[in-house]
């Protein structure tokens, strides 16, 4: 009998250590991952894979972990450009007396388009290959994540005053539409209902939110119990607690994205785990504008399904998605007084397959599985700050900066390359930011 010949693929990746975190809690030691047209067809040993492959390319990182790309759930990327602008305020200070009126004197499509691009540059350099938009301009972002091949959930805005975007209820919806039409069959980019929270959003946009939600069957994006004051608004404003609210309105479901919830009784987590909302857990946004803490740990023993975000960069103030996990794993412990909760591998399946399910792309990325997208980062472990190397999980979320990312992957094409991003001026990136530094500089001292 004659051997079976090998099969051609484009792309074989060894790595030391493998982390599909499906199956979850393993570690897979010198493995490969075969990517075709963009999908991951087997994850096998380095050995057998060599014999079963024969590849266009091979890429060998002996020491380096390749895990999934990152999912940040929650992000406000033009609001790069406004890093550092106002900090050390409390969040109702922060947003309406500093971001709103600057962002009314910037906010456009240039703005929204160059601090999209910056994002994607700093996330690819991070490990994080998709993430959840939330920013007016929705189609200028998903255009500008489509051209650098980033996948993206991109929110369709929906606020109760108007602004650059639309100045009406009804045209924020006509233009959610269309954005949503544009974008329905994208390969990459998705769109979803963001409206913005509770206090900014009227009864009857809810409802008009909700319907069109079940039509389009696409999620509702939403910050929400972001803090105790919000809470006691909605008491004194509509009788009931904003999670209240929305059941009422038909909100609280499997389609709900809902970010932050530092304010939950025990009634209000059953609620969300019988319901399949999903919860984003930003834990540096969180302590930096003192809102509260996410109880991360009862929302995931609940069954809850957990996400990571950063949330925007003049709140946090990067993208570092490595960094987020860590302080996910250890805040957690705190809250819940329990050093056990929230464990290495539960904060990395939030950061991964937790994010890929809250934004419906959980049958396509977050996990190295064959048949899924090949978006994957690799994480260089040689360093001397990550030896020795006992426990490569517990390494990746306690000991990783995301500067030992060394290679990623969307849909099997290489978005950074030894460190190096691939179609991508980082020159040019970082001389159009200090552009914007000095006209945002202009505005606040006129």
């Amino acid at each position: 009998m004659s051997e079976t010949q090998p099969q051609a693929c484009d792309l074989l990746i060894e790595a030391g250590f493998v982390v599909p975190v499906e199956p979850h809690g393993v570690v897979l030691e010198d493995h490969a991952v075969a990517v075709s047209d963009g999908e991951i067809v087997s994850v096998a040993p380095v050995a057998e894979a060599r014999r079963r492959f024969r590849p266009a390319r091979v890429v060998a990182r002996p020491e380096g972990a390749l895990i999934p790309g990152l999912v940040n759930a929650h992000t406000h990327n033009p609001m790069t450009l406004l890093r550092g602008i106002a900090d050390d305020l409390p969040l109702k200070v922060w947003l309406q007396q500093h971001i709103w009126p600057i962002e009314g004197a910037v906010i456009g499509p240039d703005f929204v388009a160059d601090g999209v691009a910056l994002a994607i540059a700093e996330m690819l350099r991070g490990g994080t290959t998709c993430c959840s938009e939330n920013y007016f301009f929705p189609d200028v972002q998903a255009a500008v994540y489509k051209r650098h091949g980033f996948r993206a959930l991109v929110g369709l805005p929906v606020i109760d005053f108007p602004t650059a975007w639309a100045k009406s209820d009804d045209e924020y919806f006509d233009r959610a539409g269309e954005v949503h039409d544009a974008w329905h069959d994208d390969g990459l980019i998705a769109t979803a209902f963001a409206p913005h929270a509770p206090y900014t959003v009227n009864d009857a946009n809810f409802e008009r939110i909700r319907l069109l939600s079940d039509q389009l069957d696409v999620p509702v994006h939403l910050h929400l119990h972001e803090t105790a004051q919000e809470v006691q608004q909605s008491i004194e404003q509509h009788g009931q607690r904003p999670i209240a609210r929305l059941d009422r309105l038909g909100l609280i479901d499997e389609r709900l994205i809902a970010v932050h919830m530092t304010q939950l009784t025990e009634a209000e987590i059953r609620l969300c785990a019988e319901r399949g909302v999903s919860v984003v857990h930003c834990p540096e946004s969180n302590l930096k504008l003192a809102s509260g803490f996410c109880p991360a740990c009862a929302l995931e023993r609940a069954g809850v399904n957990l996400a990571l975000g950063t949330d925007g960069c003049a709140s946090n103030n990067d993208l570092d998605m490595f960094g987020e996990t860590r302080t996910a794993a250890l805040l957690a412990k705190a809250v819940a007084h329990d050093a056990a909760a929230l464990d290495a591998f539960a904060a990395l399946r939030a950061a991964t397959l937790g994010g890929a399910r809250a934004l419906g792309f959980g049958d396509r990325i977050g996990s190295i599985e064959p048949g899924k997208q090949a978006d994957l980062a690799c994480v260089d472990l040689s360093a001397l700050e990550t030896q020795p190397l006992h426990h490569v999980v517990s390494q990746l979320v306690y000991a990783t900066g995301r500067h030992q990312v060394s290679d990623v992957w969307i849909a099997g094409k290489p978005k950074l390359q030894q460190r190096e991003l691939v179609d991508m001026d980082m020159a040019g990136l970082v001389a159009n930011a200090k552009q914007w530094r000095k006209r945002i500089a202009a505005i606040r001292t006129s």
